[in-house]
């Protein structure tokens, strides 16, 4: 079974004003995946619904805990992409036994043109074909959370330069 942990961002069409006022996520996770017929199990939990510019040691800290709590060894977490970098080195760092995929869109989840369903069906796709640790899935490219930055000016994620 795959377990899918929510966090906001794009992805999930949530568009934010400030840390305390967004529209409320308006994409489900859960519904895209019925939707396209997918035969895997899967379940979706919510972590958090936050634009990523305000997620926190602490929110990662509880990330870890359901990640903790979860007894699948695949795990796909939904995020906004200005933080996504940081919260996979977080979670990279703890050394966890288990293959965690992180996953987002640079275009709104409600938009016609979203990357959004592209970069969730490609992000479960390598979820179930990497080993253990912890990867960034966006845009047709997969990265280790150790080798990856994000390139504002291009708008994309990419290796780290050697």
């Amino acid at each position: 079974m795959i377990h899918i942990i929510t966090t906001g961002g794009t992805i999930e069409g949530l568009e934010y004003k400030n840390e305390s006022e967004n529209t409320g996520a308006t994409v489900s996770i859960k519904s895209l995946l019925q939707n396209v017929n997918v035969s895997f199990e899967f379940e979706v939990v919510q972590a958090f619904s936050k634009d990523s510019r305000f997620i926190t040691t602490e929110d990662r800290a509880l990330l870890k805990e359901k990640i903790d709590t979860i007894n699948s060894k695949q795990i796909l977490i939904t995020h906004g992409t200005i933080s996504m970098v940081e919260t996979a080195s977080y979670l990279g760092k703890l050394n966890i036994d288990k293959t965690i995929v992180i996953v987002g869109s640079f275009i709104l989840g409600t938009e016609e043109n979203s990357d959004a369903s592209f970069n969730l069906g490609y992000a479960i796709c390598a979820l179930q074909t990497l080993e253990k640790g912890v990867y960034i899935a966006m845009n047709g490219e997969l990265f280790p959370w150790n080798n990856v930055k994000k390139n504002i000016d291009k708008n994309r994620f990419e290796k780290n330069a050697d």
